[in-house]
């Protein structure tokens, strides 16, 4: 018989849970500046990387996105002006998502209402020390899960 009460089961059930819920909470802010979550996740990827910008092949691999999937969500950002892109100049096959100052007024709009709702509905439970457990314990599985969601991080050249 399989045993229904395995910590690995309830490890997963409460991840599950905790993220449901905390997407839950985080919605209202996205909302009030006209953004989905996967909205909110692109500025961001882009908006802490270096020089606000990053290839498209990696913000694919940074989101939970497709490449046609990100194809689209850019497309969206850049009609709403939020995003643009800039080609590579050194290859002609590539190129960047670019946050653009109105994406970054954007982001700092939502910013401090999230901050706030992540505070209180996350990281606020927690005492430092467990704090720091956490994401080190975070890092650990998502480096093995998603090796390729910190892809682009590290400075780009060859920008036009």
């Amino acid at each position: 018989m399989i045993p229904l009460d395995d910590p690995r089961l309830t490890a997963m059930g409460l991840l599950a849970e905790v993220h449901t819920g905390l997407m839950a909470k985080m919605a209202g802010a996205f909302a009030e500046s006209k953004l989905s979550d996967i909205d909110f996740e692109t500025l961001i990827r882009l908006g802490r990387s270096p020089g606000h910008r990053l290839r498209m092949s990696d913000l694919a691999a940074q989101t939970s996105l497709s490449t046609s999937g990100v194809t689209r969500v850019v497309d969206r950002l850049e009609r709403e002006g939020l995003v643009r892109r800039v080609a590579c100049a050194s290859d002609r096959r590539a190129s960047y998502a670019t946050l653009t100052g109105e994406g970054l007024t954007r982001l700092e709009s939502v910013i401090p209402k999230h901050i706030e709702d992540i505070d209180r509905w996350f990281t606020g439970l927690l005492a430092p020390d467990q704090l720091d457990t956490l994401l080190d314990a975070l890092r650990v599985i998502r480096d093995v899960v998603r090796p390729c969601a910190t892809a682009g991080a590290e400075q780009e050249v060859g920008i036009s």
